[in-house]
């Protein structure tokens, strides 16, 4: 099965946060991240997965057709003063995958743990992230490929490297 996983900058922080990227003004735009979802779609039918803002959800999933809402929640995150409610949790759409019933140990649409710090990409996933994301897939390191669109820290494929030995 071929796979792909999205991060992209999230709406309105591309040219914020990677000003010096020269498409870093497409994810400042929602046709920008509609446009990724239909990539997603067409070259991807067996399964992908997308991080993205949780305020993004009410204007991203009606485009994403029939998928999962899974939810990372951060143990550790950045406090914003002003912000009365605190975003600790990111959402993690997730189409397709592998039907895997009865699977041991099973896999939570939920998962917990610190975000990654010093990686030198702001938003960087850490690696018990990335073990969550391809066991939501039921990734099969023998037999499938799993394609990181947006590598900026190449955490997914630091992970890649030692799945076999997760599972």
């Amino acid at each position: 099965m071929n796979f792909a996983y999205a991060d992209p900058p999230y709406y309105r922080q591309g040219k914020r946060l990677y000003g010096d990227h020269p498409e870093a003004s497409v994810w400042d735009d929602k046709q920008g991240h509609f446009n990724l979802v239909r990539q997603l779609q067409d070259e991807y039918p067996d399964g992908w997965a997308l991080s993205c803002n949780p305020a993004d959800l009410v204007w991203l999933l009606p485009a994403c057709g029939n998928v999962r809402v899974c939810a990372w929640t951060k143990t550790f995150h950045q406090i914003r003063p002003k912000c009365a409610v605190q975003y600790a949790w990111e959402p993690l759409i997730v189409a397709g995958g592998r039907l895997a019933p009865n699977r041991k140990p099973m896999v939570r649409d939920w998962m917990s743990c610190a975000r990654s710090m010093r990686k030198g990409i702001i938003g960087a996933k850490p690696a018990a992230f990335h073990v969550w994301m391809l066991d939501l897939l039921a990734y099969n390191p023998a037999s499938d490929t799993i394609t990181d669109l947006f590598p900026g820290s190449n955490g997914l494929a630091e992970v890649l490297r030692t799945y076999e030995a997760h599972n």
